[in-house]
């Protein structure tokens, strides 16, 4: 018999089966949800207690009749589920408890879950088992801007094998959230994301689709400095230098199209990259051993075309020229997520590159979160 229901709990006193047929059982159990509630959260446990006995029984299933997996506790006082719930589903759960005097008492009831509007898809990197540089960020997109950004940012966390790493998410579009640390990442650590995303509201009827994590390791510090006027791309491990190669960079006498200043990373590695632009005249362009660095245009790559001014001239389009051997051996030192620092130019490196992450001053950069 059902007794004192609330908008949170059901609870029943249970009907009496001890030797005497007479007493009602002592134990109590409760239930939260409560029978017959609606939109209950997918990301809630449920949650079968008991007081004044042990629980004997504890069974929920699904609309398909399938016993969602639980855990009593040791203790017995105790249940709650370890399988989520699926989205607008009907629940039963039915438990049973024993008192002292071994009488029985029963609970039965059913609940709603919520049903979205919309379920919203996202992705995360690095992927798992990547191994990339100091500079890289973790980034989530997602399939439709969640509005209640907070949300998405409590359910989130990022932990490493070297303990707690200084860093803060920011919000670089409204699809888009990235975390990066105050400083470069500690090198030769292992980093791992956990999205705890499944159920939780976004706002106008939208939910997390489903959860995500990540486990992705940071490798050898490796840092690129150009400053432009020099002609030369150093290169530095663990702050020691390990290799300066000639360089010709952006054009000195344009802005638009100097290599321009700021923190980058290298984005992708192309063993043959396409530089058709027909806006300047050229197509069907190929450079071999090319390192995207922006979005904006800006790569490091070899140009044997352009071997009279490497280590003289700025004469690219703002690209990092380079000798055919030194491209080489950089190409194949680089991971994704290696720091570039470029400096002497006329022109900042504009926020719009998809990775801008290192654009940004720390205190800046703390303001683009959502939770302040």
């Amino acid at each position: 018999m059902l007794v004192g229901l609330t908008a949170c709990t059901s609870t029943t006193a249970g009907t009496a089966t001890g030797p005497d047929g007479q007493q009602p059982a002592n134990a109590k159990i409760t239930a939260v949800p409560a029978a017959n509630a609606k939109d209950v959260a997918v990301s809630e446990p449920v949650r079968i207690t008991v007081t004044d006995g042990t629980l004997t029984e504890v069974k929920l299933t699904s609309p398909e009749g399938k016993e969602v997996a639980g855990k009593l506790a040791d203790d017995k006082l105790s249940w709650t589920n370890t399988e989520p719930l699926g989205y607008g589903k009907s629940y039963s759960y039915a438990a049973k408890a024993t008192d002292a005097n071994s009488r029985t008492a029963e609970l039965k009831g059913s609940f709603t879950t919520v049903n979205p509007d919309k379920q919203v898809r996202a992705t995360i990197n690095p992927i798992d088992n990547a191994t990339v540089g100091v500079g890289m960020p973790i980034s989530l997109k997602f399939d439709s801007p969640p509005k209640d950004r907070a949300a998405v940012q409590k359910a989130l966390s990022v932990t490493t094998s070297k303990g707690e790493v200084e860093g803060s998410w920011g919000w670089l579009s409204d699809r888009q959230v990235d975390w990066r640390p105050k400083e470069y990442w500690p090198a030769n650590i292992t980093v791992t994301v956990t999205a705890k995303l499944y159920g939780v509201p976004y706002g106008n009827g939208a939910f997390g689709r489903s959860d995500l994590s990540t486990k992705f390791t940071v490798g050898r510090n490796q840092v690129t400095k150009i400053n432009t006027p020099d002609h030369q791309m150093v290169v530095y491990r663990d702050g020691s230098q390990v290799a300066s190669y000639p360089s010709s960079n952006g054009k000195d006498s344009d802005p638009n199209l100097n290599t321009p200043n700021g923190t980058m990373i290298i984005m992708s590695k192309e063993p043959i990259g396409d530089f058709s632009n027909p806006q300047y005249g050229y197509t069907n362009v190929k450079k071999k051993w090319s390192l995207r660095i922006s979005n904006h245009g800006e790569y490091i790559h070899e140009n044997e075309e352009n071997h009279a001014n490497i280590g003289k001239v700025n004469s690219s389009h703002g690209c990092v020229n380079l000798f055919e051997p030194d491209a080489k051996a950089f190409f194949d030192s680089a991971l994704i997520g290696d720091p570039v620092e470029v400096t002497g130019s006329q022109a900042n490196m504009p926020t719009t590159s998809d990775v801008n992450d290192w654009l940004f001053s720390w205190e800046k950069w703390k303001s683009m979160s959502a939770i302040k």
